[in-house]
């Protein structure tokens, strides 16, 4: 039996004859399989945009430091809007926020495909950045809802499909590349495809509402310790993932000397293990526990870069960018996992401390190795950022809320 207590918090809409409780597994399933849509979509657009990245660089003559600026805007929109994410999540129930945050990610990625100049573009990455930064925080909140719902961990696979979408949407580039259509017609089709994903599966999200009782708060209040220490720890992840993201290519170009094509091979890699990783991190964590997993998670990151930074090669560093991937794949899904289920910060705002702590690695992990770099050389900066893994693996260590 699978016990659901904790729907008491919430209030569930009317419509519904049976509570959550009483449903059955069918109809859970289907909650888990709509969820995970609602993240394959969210996927899929932000893909589909960075598959047309050159396109619209050469379209708009855009030097790469003008396109590095104005790239900059969708870091600043998902930043101006962190404060009131969770605040909206928790007012108006994430099911909503999601529905409508959702179709305006949509529309506002096929308004990048009509941009004819750069503050156009710059203005639309920046409303960009703002819609994707409350689809997060609203799909995740249901992710958390729904891994209740299951009484075990599936965070990570929610986190696949996000994954599975990056592949999906690089091959449709290709093949609307391959069609010769513009970027705003791809970005029409993509968009038609996500909005029918959201028809299909809207109904089935977990309407729920937080109706825990908090005392009146100041508008700047000191956060729980708990969820900076996860976001910490997310920080350490998420620039390792940064880094692996904006830097892997240019490594394997001009450390490791990879001849022509092979030039992707470390990206590609990464990204094969960090998909796969979290396919099946939920059922490493429900065997063994979120402490070890994660640990082990973490030993794996700095593993990885080290025997990049030491045997500079094409296989030891493909073999070890995998390591990075397979580590990196379920530390911030299981932060997340934790997070919301913080038994004194509703969901939706646990999630937005833990997630703009940790995004400010995904934001800072590249430049500072760029910098670093210029000082040194890319294989000390790699170096440096192999430090982070056996950081996270000592604060696991020390965190009383991962168990």
């Amino acid at each position: 039996m699978i016990d659901l207590n904790f729907l008491g918090r919430f209030k569930t809409k009317a419509k519904f004859k049976k509570t959550y409780k009483d449903a059955k597994i069918s109809y859970l399933n289907r909650i888990r399989w709509a969820v995970s849509m609602f993240y394959f979509g969210m996927g899929l657009c932000f893909a589909t945009w960075a598959s047309r990245i050159p396109d619209i660089k050469t379209a708009l003559h855009l030097s790469s430091g003008e396109l590095g600026s104005i790239l900059f805007a969708v870091p600043l929109g998902q930043l101006v809007v962190m404060p009131f994410s969770g605040k909206l999540v928790t007012r108006f129930g994430s099911h909503r926020i999601l529905f409508i945050s959702a179709i305006l990610y949509v529309f506002s990625l096929t308004n990048l495909g009509l941009a004819s100049t750069s503050w156009q573009l710059s203005l639309g990455l920046f409303v960009f950045g703002i819609f994707g930064n409350l689809t997060n925080i609203a799909v995740n909140t249901q992710g958390v809802y729904t891994e209740e719902l299951f009484k075990k961990t599936i965070m990570s696979s929610f986190h696949g499909m996000w994954s599975f979408a990056g592949f999906t949407g690089a091959l449709v580039g290709l093949g609307m590349l391959a069609l010769e259509l513009t970027p705003y017609e791809h970005f029409l089709i993509v968009a038609g495809v996500v909005l029918l994903m959201i028809a299909f599966n809207y109904k089935f999200l977990v309407k729920a509402k937080e109706t825990i009782k908090t005392e009146k708060k100041k508008l700047f209040t000191k956060p729980d310790s708990a969820l900076i220490w996860l976001g910490i720890i997310g920080f350490c992840c998420m620039a390792s993932e940064g880094v692996m993201f904006d830097w892997s290519g240019v490594y394997f170009k001009d450390v490791i000397k990879a001849p022509g094509p092979l030039v992707i091979l470390g990206y590609t890699s990464f990204m094969i293990m960090m998909a796969g990783g979290r396919f099946f991190g939920d059922g490493l964590i429900h065997k063994f526990g979120r402490k070890p997993v994660m640990q082990i998670s973490g030993i794996m990151i700095s593993a990885g870069l080290f025997t990049s930074v030491f045997f500079p090669f094409i296989i030891p560093s493909t073999i070890a960018f995998m390591f990075v991937g397979v580590g990196v794949s379920t530390i911030v899904p299981t932060l997340y996992s934790i997070a919301g289920k913080n038994p004194t910060v509703p969901p939706g705002e646990a999630l937005t401390i833990v997630s703009s702590v940790s995004f400010l690695g995904f934001l800072m992990g590249p430049p500072v190795i760029g910098y670093i770099a210029e000082l040194s050389s890319l294989r000390f900066s790699f170096a440096f950022i192999g430090i982070f893994g056996f950081l996270i693996a000592f604060m696991v260590s020390r965190i009383k809320a991962i168990q």
